[in-house]
């Protein structure tokens, strides 16, 4: 499929219902929580998740339908090669309610060297989920830098039993790239496993977010863009999504007659 192919609005579509609106602000409090679940529900769709840290999970699960999932963080933003610590954060969320669990692959680690860390801390963390939630792997891509660690950090939480790889927590300096996203896209695609790709961290608006929906039907096939093998993690692109999705609707009612 060539690139450049989507309109504004599929691009905006696409961007709603694949989007984790996310909020993880240190001093986030319940009522901001309540508003960002407030936001999930539009007419054009509902976003896929929100994603907050793992103190708002049982608020977020109180205030949203099933449709809309819950996700947290955990050994998040550090990615410390702790296995038991990383493994009780997710197995409490688990417990707590969440959907979805994104745990910080330890990055540091290897780039020192150490290949077997990362493996048994998603391992581990895959097995604390359960049969329900899902184990979304932020590898900080930014901070791995190279694409030779970016792709090894993607094949090992692949071979680990991740149900998605992220970009990154989008407490780095640079966070999403199209470079990023292209080497971890091509490592799902070799591997033939049902991994689904998120990117987080600075997509913030419908263009930025319709390179990245078009890279992975490039890579991955017309049908393969969905919430359930493709996100984003996103606080500001649902303004944009939503400012879009407002001019396309005008535009029709106008031409309506209306």
């Amino acid at each position: 499929m060539a690139l450049n192919t989507l309109s504004d609005h599929d691009a905006a579509l696409i961007a709603l219902r694949c989007m984790d609106l996310t909020s993880l602000n240190e001093n986030d409090t319940n009522d901001q929580i309540s508003q960002l679940c407030a936001q999930t529900n539009q007419k054009a769709g509902h976003v896929a998740a929100v994603c907050v840290y793992p103190q708002f999970v049982q608020l977020a699960k109180q205030t949203l339908d099933n449709r809309v999932l819950v996700a947290t963080v955990t050994n998040f933003p550090h990615g410390n090669p702790d296995v038991d610590s990383a493994v009780r954060e997710t197995a409490d969320a688990v417990k707590a309610g969440a959907d979805e669990v994104d745990v910080v692959f330890p990055y540091r680690a290897l780039l020192s060297g150490d290949e077997q860390i990362g493996f048994e801390l998603v391992s581990a963390c895959k097995q604390a989920c359960g049969e329900h939630a899902l184990l979304k792997v932020i590898i900080e891509s930014g901070e791995l830098q190279t694409p030779e660690a970016i792709q090894k950090a993607s094949e090992i939480s692949i071979r680990a039993g991740a149900d998605f790889i992220k970009t990154s927590t989008g407490k780095v300096s640079i966070n999403a790239t199209l470079d990023a996203a292209e080497i971890m896209l091509k490592a799902i695609h070799v591997s033939g496993k049902p991994v689904g790709f998120k990117a987080a961290g600075g997509v913030r608006t419908v263009a930025e977010a319709r390179k990245y929906i078009e890279l992975a039907l490039h890579i991955m096939g017309a049908d393969w863009v969905s919430p359930a093998t493709f996100r984003f993690g996103a606080s500001g692109l649902l303004h944009d999504v939503l400012q879009v999705l407002g001019a396309a609707q005008q535009s029709a009612t106008t031409q309506a007659g209306y």
